[in-house]
């Protein structure tokens, strides 16, 4: 693949290597005729105030009804909000995906009366309309939740304020999200050949990984360089969106924005806080493994722009994009037939969106809408991290399948906590693989590296950035400020902190929370950690040939929303609540750093 030149533009980009998103809507024209007929449906939703729990069969009605505005609001948005991030540049997307929002907000507004009646309908009112009405027995766990939930929800006055709010709520996200994809350039630098090259957030890490030091400096001082230059407007955005969550945290009578993330999948603080504990007392483990890379790469310092080159020295290679997919088949074989086979119909049925070009939003991700295929997001380009980058989220898309088919679609979004868990277990699942391929030390000690390197990313650094999200929450609920000077001061002391004495820790990084764009979807990151842990766990498992492990995997694949994230994954015998998954996974870094200090 030739990076001498700049990014393609999108109308440029080979049909074969982008995403089929016809399967979703055939025409934009298709996608206009579906929100004339939401807004129509929206209208006609609006009977149903004042009688939510008239009798079972209008209860029912209604809920069908929910569910179906629901369901084509979720097209809508995906179908927009994808086409914007082919080209966050593309002024008629870009309006679409707006338009979305504003859909959303509007569904949100009119169905916002749903939830305070169905809390008034009395417990015993319930069993009788059930009693009545069988088909409602679908909506038994969806009750449920609203019962559980229902100290934070409001009345429908209220809940109406808030609904409208929601869309001013995102603000700060949509700001940064156009700033950091559509408007922020970082210029060209000169690679390791001495052309010049642009520097885009698609190849920031792949520079880094160079063996050239002047090119990871180089790369590393001009990013964040550009981040600087606006931090206090960074830092106004991002401020923006602390108050905003905690604004809709306290509104709902929570204690806390973490508390009000948290209880949405139920998960209790504790496991927030204990995987942050656990991570600390195993520091001295990761300041083992800086003070190796340092000697390793026989540097008198490491700096925070080593910390992706690789140990091992090895030929530089590239994957193709068919060499990817084999390598992934390959690696996720102990996962089954049916799996590969469901594997093989992604790779090749357009669920795909292969290569950066102009505009394109950054990173990767698996995304997608009931009733149809998932897609995935790539950003390719051929490093041996971009295989590992496929196998994941190839992992997010085939547990979005098993779920789809196997759930109505009330229960058929799984939640965020067991999200990482299926892309994490393909990760790990492939790093044996090739492992157990591996021709020599040499080759064995740079994927012991790699492995590490995911351990660093996934498992170190996502809790770095939950503590520094607990952090900088609980100033701001405080009644401190969040100004650029004071962020840069805790995220550069978290980084002093992890990363120990043999690090220089440059004072560029301090600008490294503004440009996460996790953290405007405030405490998601920590469930990469946590999901990293169960993963390490449920693929030991299917590595060791448990009996029934891959069938049980498989039900915790199709489970979605129909449990909580807790008892989906003690399906699989794993049990977030308790200290054992984090703890294993960290020992198992421990072990394989070990291996490489013996290799």
């Amino acid at each position: 693949m030739d990076k001498s030149r700049k990014n393609p533009k999108r109308e440029e980009a080979d049909v074969k290597d982008c995403w089929r998103m016809e399967d979703l809507y055939p025409s934009d024209q298709a996608w206009e005729e579906d929100a004339r007929i939401l807004q129509e449906g929206l209208k006609d939703f609006a009977d149903y105030q004042g009688r939510m729990g008239a009798s079972a069969e209008t209860l029912l009605e209604a809920l069908k009804a929910q569910d179906e505005l629901s369901l084509r609001l979720e097209r809508l948005y995906v179908y927009a909000s994808q086409r914007s991030h082919q080209d966050m540049g593309n002024a008629f997307y870009q309006d679409m995906a707006d338009r979305a929002q504003a859909l959303m907000v509007q569904v949100s507004d009119g169905t916002s009366f749903v939830e305070p009646e169905i809390l008034e309908i009395p417990r015993e009112e319930w069993g009788r309309f059930l009693g009545e009405e069988p088909r409602l027995a679908l909506y038994e766990r969806y009750m449920q939740e609203k019962q559980r939930k229902k100290a934070h929800i409001l009345s429908k006055e209220m809940e109406g304020v808030l609904a409208r709010a929601s869309e001013m709520g995102q603000s700060p996200q949509n700001i940064f999200m156009m700033f950091n994809n559509a408007d922020l350039r970082f210029g060209m630098i000169r690679g390791e050949d001495g052309t010049e090259q642009e520097l885009t957030q698609g190849r920031y890490v792949q520079f880094l990984e160079s063996r050239d030091r002047r090119v990871r400096q180089e790369a590393f001082e001009k990013l964040y360089a550009s981040y600087d230059r606006f931090r206090h407007t960074l830092a106004a955005t991002f401020s923006a969106n602390v108050k905003q969550e905690l604004f809709f945290a306290q509104t709902r009578a929570y204690g806390s924005s973490r508390e009000a993330a948290l209880d949405q999948a139920n998960i209790p603080v504790s496991v927030y806080d204990r995987l942050i504990e656990a991570v600390h007392r195993h520091l001295p483990d990761m300041y083992r493994y800086v003070r190796l890379r340092r000697e390793k790469l026989g540097l008198e310092e490491l700096h925070m722009y080593d910390l992706y080159v690789p140990l091992v020295e090895r030929p530089a290679r590239e994957y193709t994009f068919a060499q990817a997919k084999e390598i992934v088949r390959e690696g996720l074989a102990p996962l089954g037939e049916e799996y590969i086979r469901l594997l093989d119909a992604g790779f090749d049925g357009g669920w795909i969106d292969v290569y950066e070009n102009q505009g394109k939003r950054s990173g990767a991700y698996s995304w997608g809408a009931y009733g149809t295929h998932p897609y995935v997001l790539l950003n390719y380009n051929g490093s041996l991290d971009h295989v590992f980058t496929l196998a994941h989220e190839m992992g997010h898309a085939l547990h979005s399948y098993h779920s789809d088919q196997a759930q109505p679609y009330i229960y058929a979004g799984y939640k965020i906590f067991v999200a990482e868990v299926a892309s994490t277990c393909n990760e790990a699942l492939l790093i044996h693989h090739l492992l157990e391929k591996a021709e020599d030390e040499t080759e064995k000690a740079y994927l012991i590296n790699h492995f590490l390197d995911q351990f660093k990313g996934t498992l170190f650094r996502q809790t770095m950035f939950a503590e520094f999200e607990r952090t900088v929450h609980e100033k701001v609920q405080s009644g401190q400020a969040l100004t650029a000077e004071n962020l840069c001061k805790i995220y550069y002391g978290l980084n002093e902190r992890y990363y120990g004495p043999d690090m220089v820790i440059d004072q560029p990084i301090e600008m490294e929370w503004a440009r996460i764009p996790h953290f405007y979807n405030p405490f998601y990151v920590y469930q990469y950690a946590t999901g990293f842990s169960a993963a390490i766990a449920i693929s030991s498992k299917i590595l060791a040939k448990e009996p029934g492990i891959v069938e049980r995997y498989e039900r915790f694949l199709s489970g979605g929303s129909s449990m909580d994230c807790i008892d989906l994954l003690k399906i699989c015998g794993v049990d977030m609540t308790s200290e054992e998954p984090v703890e294993n996974a960290l020992r198992v870094f421990g072990e394989y750093l070990a291996k490489l200090e013996k290799i």
